[in-house]
């Protein structure tokens, strides 16, 4: 009876160990009497405090800084940033990973203060700093977001009195172009004052953070009620609120937006967080951000007017998060250029509506809509990822010009100052 009991304890003991769930077993009365060559967690009272690991079968278990992280051994070979693995002049990794043994284990573990060191069967031996690991593990990025930001509507964004940035002070010094790149990443847009009302200093501008992404509009747009273009913007009438280009693959990141002239009354811009409205449908309604964030749609740009021929699509959910953390970080949302929908089941285009109106209906609330009245001198910059934007109908004479920025190019500007981007 005893044997077949042994045996049983065991074989639970097995399943345990292959699925990572030894903290209960170790908990459980009479383990240690009983499995005295069982795998232990190993505890340190160096300054790595409250730290712990533990070897399994497939994988490295590790418990620091309130988190507890597991790690694939491929993964922990593959990661070396020794000399001959990785060059870190250049930032690259130097290991051939597909000459890792995808069964690989290390022969031994080691603390030595803060530092854990992996002696692999070759003799190799990677060296990671928990507080590495901690930053670059899987349950790690789980707790964090990519880009800091403050969601807001009209009350929120005024009641903030985010301050604009000097033309001068943007262009000629790190401190000024500093603050307006933090108040873009955290607001989604941001203001310049006193730009001389013409193109080349609109350019300029531009030019100052990101190369100029050139499109099927140009490089640089300027234009008028004109309808030059077959587009709704190239006339007088009201725009509803929406994100540009969504018929790219990957619609444009950065708009920027300068109006140099206008003889007439109305024409004010409409600007709304998008990031704001998703995350209210996000708290009322899980499974319709849900779905929101998985259907794919295209949205489509058909034009035939004078020499402009063009025919875009852009495919991708209206939501766009990151898998592993389900963070936000685009929004193609425009009813204007949405295309037939044919890449959603019929069970589940309904559905897709219901979560649609959802989404509109926190986009339309009047104290999401936040109204400027853009003015020659005043340049504005804006998220083309999260902040929609419209206007209201105009009469009269109306120039504007702008572009659109490359968004990896404007992200890199900040980071090379110090910002989370």
């Amino acid at each position: 009876m005893w044997c077949h009991r042994l045996s049983y304890l065991q074989s639970k003991l097995q399943d345990l160990l292959k699925g990572g769930v030894l903290c209960w077993a170790v908990q459980q009365p009479n383990f240690k009497r009983l499995f005295p060559l069982a795998i232990r967690w190993h505890h340190t009272t160096s300054k790595a405090q409250n730290c712990a690991w533990q070897q399994h079968e497939d994988h490295f278990e590790l418990q620091y800084a309130n988190t507890v992280m597991r790690f694939d051994y491929v993964w922990l070979r593959d990661h070396c940033r020794s000399a001959s693995c990785y060059n870190t002049k250049t930032h690259q990794r130097s290991l051939d990973t597909a000459s890792v043994d995808l069964c690989i284990k290390p022969k031994t573990i080691r603390l030595d203060e803060t530092t854990l060191f992996f002696t692999w069967p070759d003799g190799h031996v990677t060296r990671y700093d928990l507080d590495w690991l901690v930053k670059n593990s899987y349950e790690g990025q789980k707790q964090k977001v990519i880009q800091p930001r403050i969601l807001w509507n009209a009350e929120i964004y005024q009641q903030a009195q985010v301050p604009s940035v000097d033309f001068q002070s943007f262009l000629e010094t790190n401190k000024g172009l500093k603050k307006f790149l933090q108040n873009f990443l955290l607001y989604g847009i941001a203001f310049v004052e006193n730009v001389p009302p013409t193109q080349d200093h609109t350019e300029k501008l531009a030019k100052r953070i990101s190369l100029i992404r050139e499109t099927i509009y140009g490089r640089m747009w300027y234009f008028t009620s004109d309808f030059s273009r077959g587009d709704t913007a190239y006339t007088k009438l009201a725009l509803d609120r929406h994100t540009d280009t969504t018929y790219f693959q990957e619609p444009c990141g950065v708009q920027v937006f300068h109006c140099l002239k206008h003889e007439g009354t109305g024409g004010r811009t409409l600007l709304v967080d998008g990031f704001y409205a998703a995350e209210q449908v996000l708290q009322k309604a899980p499974e319709e951000f849900e779905l929101l964030s998985k259907v794919p749609l295209k949205h489509e740009y058909i034009e035939n007017v004078g020499e402009c021929h063009n025919h875009m699509i852009g495919v991708g959910p209206v939501l766009n998060v990151y898998p592993w953390n389900k963070e936000l970080y685009l929004i193609r949302y425009n009813n204007y250029d949405r295309a037939i929908i044919n890449t959603v089941p019929y069970d589940v285009v309904h559905r897709w509506y219901i979560a649609h109106r959802t989404l509109t209906i926190e986009l339309r609330r009047p104290e999401n809509e936040f109204w400027v009245k853009l003015k020659p001198g005043r340049v504005l910059f804006i998220d083309n990822w999260r902040v929609l934007h419209g206007r209201e109908c105009f009469t009269g004479y109306r120039q504007l010009c702008g572009c659109y920025l490359t968004r990896d190019d404007v992200l890199n500007t900040a980071r090379l100052l110090g910002l989370q981007a």
